[in-house]
């Protein structure tokens, strides 16, 4: 789960302010040089060409340094390094208990018969334990970037005897999700390593069934620390054209940890 994201990020940093002195002495430099022209007279006209063109550069507009659109969508924020370690350690003893993941299951309508996602599943923790929930005609889809993880969880799902699950490579902003075929979808703990969230949110749309829910469990950080704060992810939610129906914190009890509820808004 903690793989999800392992995405080329696009970020905007302050102008370097070395590399502005280089531009600022090599501008000194050629002026001085078109100022030597002038005394050349016959030289006079080319020199002033010369002279308006530099400073034109050195005090006109600021270039424009991409076309609108030409660059994916940046969230202005930061996000986490991608979990790339072993995998076994998402399925600690206990983990059930701490997280109340029955319980997160129920809110998410997550039974016989549905399709659920599991969006940076990781070892494949939650995609089991919602296998097991669907058991009949339920699917639950594994969907994660990693090779290692997708690996992993067909391996696990082997060994579990679980035919139920279908695994799927999927890219950084498109989780590569069959059309109208999904009824409930949980990131879990994987939302903060995402740099491009309202892209792979509004991809989504397309996959879900009316009144599929989208649940968001994460703890609050400033993204880089392997959180995300619950109101950056409520408003990047509603830009990717979903509503909140339900915010819950009794998933662990250091207070850290939010468990959010979304649904598609009508087109």
């Amino acid at each position: 789960m903690q793989s999800f994201a392992r995405i080329c990020r696009i970020r905007v940093r302050p102008e370097d302010p070395a590399r502005m002195v280089g531009v600022e002495s090599r501008y000194g430099q050629w002026l001085a040089l078109a100022l030597g022209e002038i005394m050349n007279w016959k030289s006079l006209g080319r020199s002033i060409g010369l002279i308006s063109a530099l400073l034109a550069g050195m005090w006109g507009p600021a270039p424009v340094r991409a076309q609108a659109g030409s660059a994916a969508p940046s969230t202005g924020r930061k996000t986490s390094s991608p979990y790339t370690g072993d995998l076994s350690i998402f399925d600690a003893s206990g983990r059930d208990e701490r997280l109340q993941i029955n319980r997160v299951m129920d809110m998410l309508g997550i039974e016989s018969g549905k399709n659920v996602a599991d969006i940076g599943a990781g070892s494949g923790w939650f995609t089991m334990r919602a296998a097991r929930r669907v058991m009949g005609s339920g699917t639950v889809y594994a969907v994660d970037i990693n090779p290692e993880a997708i690996d992993y969880i067909d391996q696990r799902t082997k060994k579990e005897q679980l035919q139920n699950i279908k695994t799927i490579l999927s890219k950084p902003d498109d989780p590569k999700l069959p059309a109208d075929s999904l009824d409930a979808v949980l990131l879990l703990k994987t939302y903060h390593e995402v740099a491009h969230p309202v892209v792979l949110l509004r991809s989504l749309r397309s996959s879900l069934r009316p009144g599929a829910k989208i649940g968001i469990i994460d703890r609050n950080g400033n993204g880089e620390n392997h959180g995300v704060s619950r109101d950056v992810v409520v408003r990047e939610a509603a830009q990717a054209g979903y509503e909140l129906r339900d915010s819950q914190d009794f998933v662990k009890a250091d207070g850290m940890d939010y468990f959010l509820i979304f649904t598609a808004k009508p087109d």
